[in-house]
């Protein structure tokens, strides 16, 4: 009878917790208090992550409850030598102010539990991350460690649901007869060991696949495609067949691809009603309001 009260209060707990979070990201202080836009993306809280001098650096992250906002900044394309990984929170009058938790770190990425936070270093084939230091200091992170360094890339590493990770790595053989030159693949762990499998065609294209967002069940992945020699891209989406295959990618419409520029960081909030990503040289996060 003990164990089973226990049993209760732990499940009725879990499911306030949920309900808390559902009803935060419904409220009007979800997305740190922005005013959300309708149908045309535009730059997320100017004045607050769009600081002068400084230029986003693709993928973002939300915490799962809506609380917390995760972005990097640099100063530089050639150098990641002044990049910080910086957190906003979210206070009653809005957000706070921007705090670097990482020097040199980029692409922040929360595991399925919302207690380690994953990013990488300059480079494409390292992954550092970050534990918590406690349910009661949810700003307070541990000193980044590096979890490996192989020959295989993890570029833009997500986890999911199943445990799967999925990453822009090197291309298989098949790949290269292809004239891929980076793949989007699947990682997952065998026998301890991590092992690394190209998605293959169609999802992957002649050129560069490394830029992607996957949806924490795998039903669809958002990637950056069609890039051309100045490294223009645009933002297409391919969904996760009942075979294990993905359909071939198709463009996620003219009011996110419209014109040349370049299109990376893809990333959609944990309530699944925004598409953040930064845009151009000078990088500027929008976001886009509506399920996808």
């Amino acid at each position: 009878m003990r164990r089973f009260l226990i049993l209760s209060l732990i499940a009725a707990s879990l499911v306030s917790q949920l309900q808390a979070e559902k009803n935060f990201w419904n409220s009007k202080n979800a997305y740190l208090a922005q005013t959300p836009p309708r149908d045309i993306p535009r730059p997320f809280a100017p004045g607050l992550v769009n600081e002068p001098g400084a230029f986003m650096m693709g993928r973002v992250t939300f915490s799962r409850d809506g609380k917390e906002f995760y972005f990097a900044q640099n100063d530089s394309w050639e150098s990641g030598a002044h990049a910080q990984l910086k957190m906003v929170r979210f206070e009653n009058d809005g957000g706070s102010k921007p705090v670097a938790i990482a020097e040199q770190m980029l692409s922040p990425t929360f595991s399925m539990d919302d207690k380690t936070l994953y990013m990488r270093k300059g480079g494409m084939t390292n992954l550092w991350f970050e534990h918590r230091l406690g349910s009661d200091s949810r700003d307070a992170w541990s000193a980044p460690s590096q979890i490996y360094d192989k020959g295989f890339g993890v570029y833009d590493y997500m986890p999911t649901l199943s445990g799967n990770a999925y990453v822009g790595s090197e291309p298989s053989e098949d790949d290269k007869k292809n004239s891929v030159t980076y793949a989007f693949s699947v990682l997952k762990t065998v026998d301890g060991k991590p092992s690394i499998t190209s998605l293959g065609e169609p999802i992957n294209e002649p050129g560069f696949n490394g830029d992607l967002y996957i949806a924490p069940d795998e039903s669809y992945m958002i990637v950056s495609a069609k890039e051309t020699k100045t490294y223009e891209s645009e933002l297409w989406i391919s969904f996760h067949k009942h075979d294990g295959a993905w359909t071939a990618p198709v463009s996620l419409g003219p009011n996110i691809n419209d014109g040349l520029a370049h299109r990376w960081g893809q990333y959609v909030t944990p309530d699944g009603k925004y598409l953040f990503y930064s845009r151009n040289q000078r990088e500027r996060l929008h976001y886009l309001l509506g399920p996808l």
